[in-house]
């Protein structure tokens, strides 16, 4: 799960990470009495949106008057913002931060992140902060430092130390580093996080460091335990597909293809948009229903994957073991009661009671296709697909 810059700041700064001073704003009106409590001082005004690359895109500005900041919130919120890591639709504005303008001397990058292979919290830092780490890994790999942390140490005083040296910081620079490395890993230790990231952490004028920009991921199977973190959650900054899942709590990854897919497993499903595309289609989601799955819950899986608008055709793949084939069977046609189904279905059951499945499938009088392998359930899917269009 992602949150907001000025949401990522305030955390960092509850853990002792120095951050510009700032509000947020809803309205024009707001952001104009937000530059004025700051004081008489230039600020800068940024689209709070979840995507990266957002000075680049017109969504980040400096601005030198409250009047200034009023007329630039005007002309931003309620617009989309389209950047680089955004689709053609970008990401709408609801929200702005306005923020302190900051005397800059240097901008570093300092990022934690999960690296897998050696099942480590990582320290990524770079000395030319300010680029995206995408960018910045393609265009100069060596310029970017990485340190491994050992979980049943932590942070060793000594690694912060070097890496203070190796960003080429001196005198007090290095123990305020030290206390910004500390802060970090312990707000990602403490609260769940996948990811943080200060881009830029900038060295000022007077030889202070600031943290510029912020941003923080969470792992979303960890809220139930951090409800203060999942109290930040912004809806209307995700795909609408995957937030609806998430309130009914399935597992989905909006896709751009046209076969819906309903599965059981990540494994399988997996392998099920794996057979999509080698028989010819395009998987339209990744939607994992979990095992145990009643009829209800199968329904509200044919909810979330029909809330695609450009699904053509829905593909229901089930290896039944804790599930069972007749939960599953009661849930598809339970969806055709009362969701309203009017495109293809392809259902392929294996597993517990699959005969008993197949059974109230073949029974049902409903226009359902039934396959005995992925093989032949993908296949149909895809020469379903013209069916589908015609009749439209």
């Amino acid at each position: 799960m992602d949150i907001h810059e000025y949401q990522a700041k305030e955390i960092l700064a509850e853990f002792g990470v120095p951050v510009p001073r700032g509000g947020i704003a809803f309205t024009p009106e707001q952001a104009a009495f937000r530059a004025r409590d700051l004081g008489d001082q230039r600020c800068v005004v940024k689209a709070q949106v979840h995507s990266g690359g957002r000075g680049e895109a017109g969504g980040v500005k400096l601005c030198e008057t409250p009047d200034d900041v009023r007329e630039f919130a005007k002309g931003l919120l309620g617009t989309s913002l389209v950047t680089k890591q955004t689709d053609a639709n970008g990401k709408r504005i609801d929200r702005l931060w306005i923020e302190e303008a900051t005397p800059i001397d240097r901008e570093l990058y300092l990022g934690f992140v999960l690296d897998r292979t050696s099942q480590r919290i990582m320290i990524v830092a770079s000395g030319h902060g300010g680029m995206e780490i995408e960018d910045l890994a393609e265009e100069d790999p060596d310029r970017l430092i990485r340190m491994i942390i050992d979980p049943a140490v932590g942070l060793a005083e000594y690694q912060a130390r070097e890496l203070a040296f190796r960003l080429g910081l001196k005198g007090s620079q290095i123990g305020q580093m030290i206390t910004v490395l500390r802060a970090c890993y312990r707000a990602y230790r403490d609260l769940d996080a996948m990811m943080v990231e200060i881009n830029p952490l900038v060295v000022c004028r007077d030889g202070s460091l600031v943290a510029l920009d912020a941003k923080m991921s969470f792992d979303r199977n960890a809220l139930f335990r951090r409800p203060q973190v999942g109290a930040l959650r912004d809806p209307g900054q995700e795909d609408p597909r995957e937030s609806y899942a998430a309130d009914h709590g399935l597992a989905y990854v909006g896709l751009d293809g046209d076969i819906g897919c309903i599965i059981n497993g990540a494994g399988l499903a997996m392998a099920s948009m794996d057979m999509i595309q080698l028989a010819g289609g395009e998987p339209a989601n990744f939607l994992d229903i979990g095992g145990g799955a009643s009829p209800e819950r199968v329904c509200q899986a044919f909810r979330t994957v029909l809330s695609d608008p450009n699904i053509s055709v829905i593909l229901v793949n089930i290896f039944a073991g804790i599930n069972r084939c007749d939960w599953i069977a009661n849930g598809v046609i339970q969806a055709y009661k009362e969701v309203g189904i009017d495109i293809p279905v392809v259902v392929r059951l294996s597993g517990t009671n699959v005969e008993a499945g197949r059974k109230l499938i073949k029974e049902s009088g409903l226009p359902i296709i039934s396959a005995d392998s992925l093989a032949d359930a993908a296949a149909a899917a895809v020469t379903a697909q013209p069916q589908s269009i015609a009749a439209e």
